[in-house]
């Protein structure tokens, strides 16, 4: 059999068709997510997406056949519907500062932590923020919103024409979802908009449309289902096939560590702490940080370290310290710094520093959400072997870097195929002995530095 997944990420989106035999990749497609300056704010290029999405299903039915239809998308956003299923308003894009504009007004109706598992966050971070603030400055909107969706189910709404909601969207930092109980917050009502019906990750919502299946060739009775927040994909298939205790990391522009099995500390907000929901509907302790990007901003598409550059970097004890990314993660607030002179280092020290960074980070998240056991590290950064190998220093414990297709693109298969399913597949990494000096050392820099 096989799938096509549709993957739409903050920074891009992709198509892969995954034969559910091998769990691996045939053939993908990508586009980059761009977002509009507006008017009438920042947004995402919904029907270029569209056409995107459509073009690429096209070519994977022509060349290799499509069996069916799974989706997963970001967090922290949703789409405003009209009475006709357009767009009451562009979609957000979450990382506009507007809503801290009426924050005041908003942290008066937000539910508690206690209650949502879902930390006060900048800029839109959380959903019910970002409706907040559309409903302040566009006052006629909320007469024209007959439903609100979450992210992945617009997409698989527009293939279907069934449109609905799903709690592992809801459930990622919106304020707007109850993990423990299993049910929308208050805030739903207090925002006063219509939110569409919930179904599960793995429902099928029905086949695609006629109009789906004119323009890209898709059988007429090829099935779509409901769809999955991202980094929920990641975990699902671990869910499935793994005993407990054990912690998942999904990188991607972000990095996202999730505790399953373990005894539940009391997380702390200021960390970027929060509880997600799994495909299951099971709260999941989880902590993360803009990892990607933040890697991005230091390391660029910088050459691979040589091993002189990697030996230099650990002899010397040159540390990049939090937060790259300061408006989110577990150090928020801080201005990262060099303990060594910037003009030191060549563009492959860099890498080595920022591959070490990302491992420090990483680390302080399992630690803050109680992870135990063995850390599975999936998606494009389980390649980068310095990571994956400081990060069995920091932890002391297993770390197995996934191989072969992303695990949003294997967790989104099980939702059509549950058997599908093969989790041995990875590669363990361990630390050479004197690695975890340097992460000692990272460590105990931080914390100097640092309030803990």
């Amino acid at each position: 059999m096989r799938v096509a997944v549709v993957d739409v990420g903050k920074t891009n989106a992709k198509v892969a068709l995954v034969d559910t035999g091998t769990l691996t990749e045939v053939a993908v497609r990508r586009t980059p997510n761009l977002v509009q300056p507006g008017p009438p704010w920042p947004h995402f290029d919904l029907n270029g997406l569209w056409d995107f999405i459509l073009g690429a299903l096209a070519e994977l039915q022509a060349a290799h056949g499509v069996d069916a239809i799974s989706v997963t998308a970001h967090g922290a956003s949703a789409v405003l519907l009209d009475a006709g299923g357009g767009l009451a308003a562009p979609m957000l894009d979450y990382e506009h500062d507007g809503p801290d504009g009426v924050a005041v007004e908003y942290d008066a109706i937000r539910p508690p932590f206690e209650a949502t598992g879902s930390p006060r966050l900048p800029m839109g971070l959380n959903l019910g923020a970002q409706l907040h603030w559309q409903l302040a400055v566009d006052p006629g909107l909320r007469d024209r919103v007959a439903q609100v969706v979450t992210y992945p189910q617009y997409w698989s709404g527009r293939l279907t024409g069934v449109w609905r909601c799903e709690a592992t969207s809801l459930g990622c930092h919106t304020d707007l979802w109850e993990p423990v109980a299993g049910r929308f917050s208050a805030l739903k009502d207090r925002l006063g908009l219509p939110f569409a019906p919930l179904a599960r990750a793995d429902n099928v919502l029905g086949p695609v449309l006629p109009e789906v299946a004119a323009r890209t060739g898709l059988l007429p009775g090829t099935p779509v289902v409901c769809g999955i927040h991202d980094s929920n994909a990641s975990l699902y298939p671990h869910l499935l096939g793994r005993t407990p205790p054990f912690a998942v990391v999904s990188t991607g522009t972000w990095v996202i560590s999730m505790a399953v099995g373990s005894a539940v500390p009391a997380l702390d907000p200021a960390r970027d702490t929060l509880i997600n929901v799994a495909a299951t509907g099971a709260p999941v302790p989880s902590a993360r940080f803009m990892g990607g990007r933040e890697f991005e901003r230091v390391a660029g598409e910088g050459p691979a370290p040589t091993e002189a550059e990697v030996a230099s970097v650990l002899s010397r004890a040159a540390m990049l310290l939090p937060a790259v990314e300061p408006g989110s993660g577990p150090f928020a607030g801080r201005a990262a710094r060099w303990t060594v002179p910037e003009v030191d280092l060549s563009p492959g020290k860099r890498t080595a520093a920022a591959s070490f960074y990302l491992a420090g980070m990483t680390a302080t998240c399992l630690r803050l959400t109680g992870a135990e056991g063995p850390v599975v590290l999936e998606g494009p950064m389980a390649a980068n072997r310095l990571l994956s190998g400081m990060l069995a220093a920091a932890t002391g414990r297993h770390v197995i870097a996934a191989d072969g297709a992303t695990g949003t693109s294997i967790g989104s298969v099980l939702l059509v195929d549950p058997r599908a399913k093969s989790l041995e597949v990875g590669t363990r990494v361990d630390a050479p002995d004197e690695w975890a000096d340097y992460a000692d050392r990272w460590v105990a820099t931080v914390e100097s530095c640092f309030d803990n």
